[in-house]
């Protein structure tokens, strides 16, 4: 179990400063403000069901992607590394707060088309799944990652098949928490605070990226000197 818990936490390490649940509540309270708390907790749910739905399909599906198009490993993590990398500039340095995606501007300019309807626009998908959470970053760390541990990272088996899941399930759990939270979030840290913890999980994404960055240039020099 030891080992089970292990792997979880180094995964939730991995991946919750790329999945960035506060920036998604800042964009939820944008999005969702004419909604009834019904709707915003359907909305939530579906959400979070969306970005567990998303990262197990890059998990399992990620390396068949790759070979299709003939990608290497290497070039997938230098590739990543450079998303990853300028993910964490864009919130170490934003020119735009925190949360702000075109595909929002597109979803508000539909809210505002379809107000006093009582259809209500679904903004669960996109873009509070793609590109809000599990955005392009995070799809390339869950390949990048699923191609390292099936090419030998030291973790029983039974862990690598049951880790995976648990920790899309937690970070699923802590965006759902957090959506459905937000208000209190947002009366707790408020916007100025969602901004400070962006600016320092960007610092750590600009590392992340920079590593995987030199880990594949690591692996392309080393099959030039066989």
């Amino acid at each position: 179990m030891t080992e089970l818990f292990k792997a979880i936490g180094l995964g939730l390490v991995v991946l919750l400063p790329l999945a960035n649940p506060l920036s998604t509540v800042a964009l939820f309270l944008g999005l969702a403000g004419g909604m009834s708390q019904r709707e915003r907790n359907r909305q939530a749910f579906q959400a979070s069901l969306y970005v567990f739905l998303i990262m197990m399909v890059a998990w399992y599906a990620g390396n068949a992607v790759l070979h299709t198009f003939g990608i290497s490993i290497p070039g997938l993590r230098m590739a990543g590394g450079l998303i990853v990398a300028f993910i964490g500039f864009r919130m170490l340095f934003p020119a735009q707060p925190a949360g702000h995606f075109v595909e929002a501007e597109y979803k508000q300019d539909e809210l505002e088309a379809r107000a006093g309807q009582t259809t209500p626009v679904n903004i669960a998908f996109v873009p509070l799944a793609m590109p809000g959470t599990a955005g392009p970053g995070t799809i390339a760390m869950i390949i990048s990652s699923a191609s390292t541990v099936k090419s030998g990272v030291h973790f029983p088996a039974w862990v690598l098949m049951v880790a995976p899941t648990l920790t899309f399930l937690t970070v699923s759990a802590i965006l759902w928490i957090c959506l459905r939270s937000s208000g209190a979030i947002m009366k707790l840290v408020g916007q100025s605070g969602i901004e400070a913890i962006s600016r320092l999980m960007g610092f750590l994404l600009v590392c992340v990226g920079v590593q995987f960055l030199i880990n594949g240039a690591l692996e392309v020099a080393a099959t030039f000197q066989r």
